[in-house]
Formats: structure tokens, C-alpha cells, sequence
């Protein structure tokens, strides 16, 4: 038994720390190559040990422990974002942050962690009684989901906004409603997007009123991703074009590329082989928490699951996609290996928890 349990651990672990040893590798080289990031190496290796501690922490309470104030995390969370929109430091035009004299904190990125234990909590206590019933509970988790991204959309901030979507659709699959709701939500979809569509394209100066002018060339950048006109977006193609399989080329510039473009900053930097042995950690992940998830009984802790899941995976797709050129460019750090504290110690929360969520102790 011992031992199934180590193997299970170090499944998890060995793929985490690859790609913890690949972001500071990163971060030792961009700091040589480029002076403006020198301190980039010290501060993420503070954040992973800060997470790592967290880690534990999260480990040693009881998931039921954790849940059980999920409600009032929640809402603590909600008023941080609130108070980051009237004393909150804005950032390459988001108002996101707390910053203090040591570092800075973004409630938005903590609200996946918080949306995700309320969610799951709310969920798994109510019933289904037929398609009334299921209504009720799909507008309230709605409900639940629109509050914070509708403050997190005064920032604002597109790429958090569709993680709190994402953990809703991934504990709505596995909520298992009726078929029906699933025809209606893409129907709404449908037509939201058109509705969405016909104004960007024939209506502008209504949608700029609606939305405001800095949403507007968000989502504007987002819509015209395919003309390849981003100055990052040109870089980061320009630097993976010129690396080798096991050879980078000595550090093109790119901007945020600590945070963002972090794929194509591991390339410039370590060549495709770092490339390949991020997809291959990944995959080890996404198929242990996929195992898990079918593993777990409890019904709440197979809600959290989902929801991280769906967070973790389209997180990836999404950053990937984005250095490739191929989705666009909204502003989603890679798990574990793109520089940032919140991001980091929120995934290590989730972590915490997760590990704990052994399928036949619960």
C-alpha cells in the first residue's frame, strides 16, 4: 500500500517539478541575456517555495475543512475585487493589483481557487428534480460565476473572465444535466456570439459605448489574431523559427515573455527539446487528474476536481496556442512554468487540496 502511494505521488510530483526546473532555467537565462529581468530568477524561486510551503499547509487540513468556508471565501474574494478597482495598481492598462512594497498581489487570479470551492459546494448540494429544478440550479451557478467576472471585466481582464467559465462548463459536465439544457446553452451561445459578431463588424461605435474602449481593443486584438500584425506575436514566431531541436538562438526579445510567452521564451532559450518535455509533463499531469476524477465517489470533491481540470487544460491549450500563433493573444500564464506569484500560489493551492482527495479515503 505504502507503495502505491509513493508511485501515486511521484506520478504528480516528478512532471511539477520539471516544469519548475524549466521556468527557472528560464528565468537564469533571460536575466543574463536581458538586464531588465535579472531579478526574475530570485523572485519565482520565492514564489515556488512560498507555494510549495502552501502546499503542505493545504495538505494538513481536511478537504472538508477547506469546503466548508468556501462560502465566505468567496465572498471575501469578491470584495477584493472590488477594492482593487478604486486603490488597485494598473498594469499594462488592467487595474489588477494590490501592490505592496514586496510584491503584488491580483484577486482575480485567487478567485479561480475560491469560484471553484464555492461552485463545487453549491453544486453538490443541490438536488436534481427535473428540468425545473435543473434550471434554478444552472441560473444560480451562472449567477454565481457573473459576479466576479462582471467586476473582474471593469479591470479589465479577458483571460480570467473565460477561466471562470471554463470551471463552470467542466462542473457542469460532470453535474450531468439533461441533454436538453445543452442544446439551449449552445443555442444562446450561438446567438450571443452573432449578436457579439454583428455589432463588432457593422455597429463599432455601439459596442465601444457598451463595452468601453479599452475591452474593445481586447477583445478587437483577439478577433484579428489571424493577420499575425502583434509585435510579441512576430517575435515569438521569429525566435522558435530560428532555434534548433536541442539548440536555442541565444535570446530573441520578446515582450512579457517571462509571463506570457513563456513557450517561445523556453525555445529561444533551450531549443524545441524544451518544448517536448513541457507537452510530455503535461500530458502526465492531465491524465492523473483525469484518472483521479473518475475515481472519486464523494460528489463535491468530483466537482472541484472537474473544475481544475477544465482550468488546468484550457489553460495550457490557450498559452500554447497563443505562442504557436494559432488562438489568440489574452493574456493566460502556462501552470507552473510562466513567471507570476498569485498564479503560482493559487495552482499550488489547488494542489494542496487535490492530493488530499484520495478516491478511497473519500
Amino acid at each position: 500500500m505504502k507503495k502505491k502511494i509513493i508511485r501515486d505521488k511521484l506520478i504528480l510530483f516528478i512532471p511539477i517539478f520539471g516544469l519548475l526546473a524549466i521556468s527557472l532555467l528560464n528565468m537564469y537565462l533571460v536575466g543574463q541575456n536581458q538586464s531588465m529581468y535579472q531579478n526574475y530568477l530570485v523572485k519565482q524561486a520565492l514564489w515556488f517555495g512560498l507555494g510549495l510551503g502552501e502546499l503542505i499547509i493545504f495538505y494538513i487540513i481536511k478537504p472538508k475543512i477547506v469546503f466548508k468556508y468556501a462560502k465566505y471565501l468567496y465572498f471575501i474574494n469578491v470584495l477584493l475585487l472590488i477594492l482593487v478597482l478604486f486603490w488597485g495598481k494598473t498594469i499594462n492598462g488592467s487595474k489588477a493589483w494590490f501592490d505592496f512594497y514586496f510584491f503584488s498581489f491580483q484577486p482575480s487570479e485567487l478567485m479561480k481557487f475560491t469560484l471553484a470551492l464555492y461552485l463545487s459546494s453549491f453544486l453538490a448540494k443541490t438536488k436534481k428534480k427535473g428540468m425545473k429544478q435543473e434550471f434554478k440550479v444552472i441560473l444560480k451557478a451562472l449567477f454565481i460565476t457573473l459576479i466576479p467576472s462582471l467586476l473582474v471585466f471593469l479591470e479589465p481582464d479577458t483571460g480570467a473572465i473565460i477561466i471562470y467559465f471554463a470551471i463552470l462548463m467542466g462542473m457542469i459536465l460532470v453535474y450531468k444535466i439533461n441533454f436538453k439544457w445543452y442544446i439551449i446553452l449552445i443555442i444562446i451561445l450561438i446567438v450571443f456570439i452573432g449578436g457579439f459578431g454583428y455589432l463588432y463588424y457593422f455597429k463599432q461605435d455601439l459596442l465601444i459605448d457598451l463595452i468601453g474602449t479599452s475591452f474593445f481593443y481586447r477583445v478587437d486584438r483577439i478577433l484579428t489574431f489571424v493577420n499575425n500584425d502583434s509585435f510579441q506575436l512576430n517575435r515569438a514566431l521569429i525566435s522558435i523559427g530560428m532555434a534548433d531541436f536541442f539548440k536555442g538562438n541565444g535570446g530573441v526579445y520578446i515582450p512579457e515573455a517571462p509571463t506570457d510567452f513563456i513557450v517561445a521564451l523556453s525555445i529561444s532559450n533551450l531549443g524545441i527539446i524544451s518544448f517536448v518535455l513541457m507537452i510530455i509533463c503535461f500530458f502526465v499531469l492531465d491524465f492523473y487528474f483525469l484518472v483521479k476524477l473518475f475515481k472519486i465517489n464523494n460528489k463535491q470533491y468530483k466537482l472541484f476536481m472537474a473544475g481544475f481540470l477544465a482550468m488546468f487544460i484550457f489553460a495550457q491549450i490557450q498559452n500554447i496556442g497563443m505562442n504557436l500563433g494559432i488562438l489568440p493573444i489574452i493574456g493566460l500564464p502556462l501552470p507552473f512554468v510562466s513567471y507570476g506569484g498569485t498564479n503560482t500560489l493559487v495552482y499550488f493551492m489547488f494542489l494542496g487540496v487535490l492530493i488530499n482527495l484520495d478516491y478511497k479515503k473519500y
